[in-house]
């Protein structure tokens, strides 16, 4: 039996020679990576590095090629380490939405203060009667104020995410504007849905009132007179207010808010070139809506005499209504449209004329 251990030894050390031959051989097939036109060769990639001493590009650029990589968290895009198209929406966002959206708001602030210094109020070319008109329900001022509160918190909001960290960092410093980012990014996400629902309630509730006719074209052509003794007629709603609800309230309103949704709620698995393109959608679209807002505040508060009464109070003296919405006056008191009349004491804070 003595003699056989010799022979038993040699097979041994051979099978063991040609398993560690075989396991060397599928480690190194295995952490060898696949010859690219960059690194064809860990020779080739050992004498670029002496040539060209921490040049890692080829190794970006792969990185950067979008190529779909290894990684253990699941979901769409976890495997593109970097997203080139990042830097191109960084630089859109930067540069165009925030220089021109910037100077396109201030413009507007800019001429509405011109003309109120050169015209001032538009004023009644008539003394008030006293008598006062309904003309918004509880029920339309409700509709009208939650969206214009919505909207005012989202506008300031978005405006110190998007021009704070240039304008407002360097007065107040990072302490106070971290906190105010912070309070401005929550009052956003989460006064945003509730705007939406505003919306669609003033699209449902109002279209009625804004359905254009052929006068409103006539009120258009002219609407300089708007601004004078003999103000062209106009129903309920003038031309520029129903123009301003279907271009603003109707498209803008929802083009802004289905963009803030997508941003809103990423859980929807949306990629990020999709939030991306939301997002400079949502910024131009805000802009937009902020631009004509301005105006329409404007009209509706210092703009023209007794406006700001009829959304606030819900009446109107009876000379406004007669002299910028006269159809509408006509309507009321030939009973084809039913309204309320009222005493100026039934407006709270007012007394008789």
């Amino acid at each position: 039996m003595h003699r056989h251990l010799p022979q038993v030894a040699r097979l041994l050390a051979a099978f063991v020679l040609a398993w560690s031959a075989v396991a060397t051989a599928q480690t190194q097939g295995a952490a060898t990576p696949a010859p690219t036109s960059e690194n064809a060769s860990p020779s080739a990639e050992a004498q670029r590095q002496v040539n060209q001493p921490l040049n890692n590009a080829p190794m970006w650029r792969e990185v950067r090629s979008g190529a779909p990589q290894v990684t253990t968290v699941t979901g769409r895009e976890t495997n593109v380490l970097i997203q080139s198209r990042g830097e191109t929406w960084r630089a859109i966002r930067n540069s165009d939405i925030m220089v021109y959206g910037g100077w396109a708001i201030a413009l507007v602030v800019l001429a509405l203060a011109v003309f109120y210094w050169i015209k001032g109020a538009i004023a009644l070319h008539e003394p008030p009667t006293g008598r006062k008109v309904l003309r918004f329900t509880v029920l339309d001022r409700t509709v009208h104020w939650a969206t214009a509160i919505s909207f005012v918190i989202l506008a300031i909001s978005g405006l110190v995410m998007l021009f704070g960290k240039t304008l407002l960092l360097p007065l107040i410093g990072p302490t106070l504007f971290s906190w105010l980012a912070t309070l401005s990014k929550n009052l956003h996400n989460f006064v945003g849905p509730l705007f939406a629902v505003c919306i669609v309630l003033m699209i449902v509730h109002f279209a009625k009132d804004n359905l254009l006719t052929g006068d409103d074209w006539k009120w258009l052509t002219n609407i300089g007179s708007a601004f004078g003794k003999n103000e062209v007629p106009s129903g309920k709603l003038n031309a520029l207010e129903k123009l301003w609800f279907w271009i603003g309230a109707c498209v803008l309103g929802i083009i802004v808010s289905a963009a803030g949704f997508v941003l809103d709620f990423p859980n929807f698995d949306q990629t990020r070139q999709t939030m991306q393109w939301a997002h400079m959608i949502h910024s131009t679209g805000a802009i937009l809506f902020m631009m004509g807002a301005l105006g329409h505040i404007y009209i509706g508060t210092i703009g023209m005499v007794g406006a700001y009464d009829g959304m606030r109070h819900g009446y109107v003296d009876e000379t406004w209504a007669k002299e910028h919405h006269r159809y509408w006056y006509e309507d009321i008191k030939a009973g084809r449209v039913p309204a309320e009349e009222a005493g100026a004491s039934t407006v709270p804070g007012r007394k008789p004329a």
